[in-house]
């Protein structure tokens, strides 16, 4: 870290006890939308809140610390992020992105495309054959998101986003299923970093947001105006909670990844499940490139079963302690089913090309005791193998 402390210690402290009124420990939440100004024709730091905000301020500046960026932009949702990291494209303009990313994302870039903001391919980042077609069509932007939400394929950041800037593109890495706690793309290249800060920042489910964190000042300066030019800046509630939610980033994380690992294991052994895909497994093709460029294997992961879509519905009636529900990164383990729930708008031609197929479930997995989550998915499979 820049300033010398750990990244844990940044996530714990940044920003406490500077409360110049009284003294506070914790940063109060700024809730004014409006601000005095000291003198006619003098703002001061602080005028209106969609363009700044105190509490707003001190999430930004302290994300921005923990993935080494120079500036972040604290925004209303992952989607806005996502966006917003994306507003330097014009029509014509070529965007590069996974073929098997976030069903949101495959939504937002096909209906932005479809409307003319700029063009769009969507190209499997590990073939390096088809990512050197793409690139020598000299896109303006080339998105990764590593783990890959559902299949958790690794992309090689440091390799794509260096040979996206040799092809003249910007290099946008979506890091919202590791967090900060766990990989850090700006040190592998990225020029912008995209976060859902609903997940794993937050780790709550009881906040939705998103940030983008640029690597160069003014790239920030500017994306800052356009959030700020467009209405799409965070509240600053959401800010005080998403920050209460980062102090605890790198413990729960820890502790999430740790039963994962030992969930992935399990699976991987049972007869019902036909697949697991999970970076922290040997067996898994991008194991080693995510030990290289990854401090941890997260607390996501999928599986497919073998008896596909009737082995789901009894999975999924039969668990107790995993909750059927979209999102993840909070405490509470959650279970979904890709293609009718976070994929949907993915059309079966695309889910098929990505590899979705209709028997893969995904894990979010929490803060719960190992042993209850492994009970519950072992009653589950066994309800899967009688059908």
């Amino acid at each position: 870290m820049a300033d010398g402390r750990a990244a844990r210690t940044i996530a714990a402290t940044n920003g406490v006890a500077q409360d110049t009124a009284f003294g506070a420990v914790i940063a109060p939440i700024h809730l004014s939308t409006t601000y005095k100004f000291p003198a006619f024709e003098k703002p001061g730091p602080y005028d209106y809140s969609r363009l700044g905000n105190p509490t707003r301020d001190q999430l930004a500046d302290t994300i921005a610390k923990l993935e080494g960026g120079a500036r972040a932009v604290m925004v209303s949702s992952g989607m806005a992020a996502l966006d917003l990291a994306l507003s330097s494209l014009r029509p014509g303009d070529l965007l590069v992105a996974p073929h098997d990313c976030y069903g949101g994302t495959h939504r937002l870039l096909s209906m932005r495309a479809a409307r003319g903001y700029y063009a769009v391919a969507f190209v499997d980042q590990t073939d390096e054959a088809a990512l050197a077609a793409a690139l020598a069509r000299r896109p303006k932007v080339v998105l990764v998101e590593t783990p890959s939400n559902p299949l958790m394929r690794v992309v090689d950041i440091r390799r794509v986003t260096g040979l996206a800037k040799a092809a003249g593109a910007l290099a946008v890495v979506d890091n919202t299923f590791l967090s900060p706690a766990l990989q850090q793309p700006i040190a592998l290249g990225a020029d912008l970093v995209v976060h859902s800060t609903t997940k794993f920042l937050n780790g709550h489910s009881d906040v939705i947001g998103g940030a983008v964190i640029a690597a160069d000042a003014s790239v920030g300066e500017e994306l800052a105006a356009w959030a700020n030019t467009i209405g799409v800046t965070g509240s600053p509630l959401d800010a005080y909670l998403t920050l209460r939610g980062v102090r605890t980033l790198f413990v729960r994380v820890e502790a999430q990844q740790r039963t994962a690992g030992a969930l992935a294991a399990f699976l991987d052994a049972h007869p019902a499940v036909a697949r697991v895909h999970y970076p922290g497994l040997a067996s898994h093709p991008g194991h080693a490139l995510a030990k290289a460029q990854q401090s941890g294997f997260g607390a996501m992961l999928s599986f497919e079963l073998a008896g596909g879509l009737d082995a789901v519905r009894a999975v999924v009636a039969t668990l107790q302690v995993f909750t059927l529900a979209e999102s993840l990164g909070g405490v509470e383990s959650l279970i979904a089913h890709p293609p009718t729930m976070t994929h949907a708008a993915m059309d079966p031609e695309a889910r098929a090309i990505a590899g979705i197929t209709d028997g893969l479930l995904r894990l979010s997995v929490g803060l719960e005791a190992e042993d209850d989550l492994l009970a519950d998915l072992s009653r589950a499979l066994d309800a899967a193998a009688r059908v």
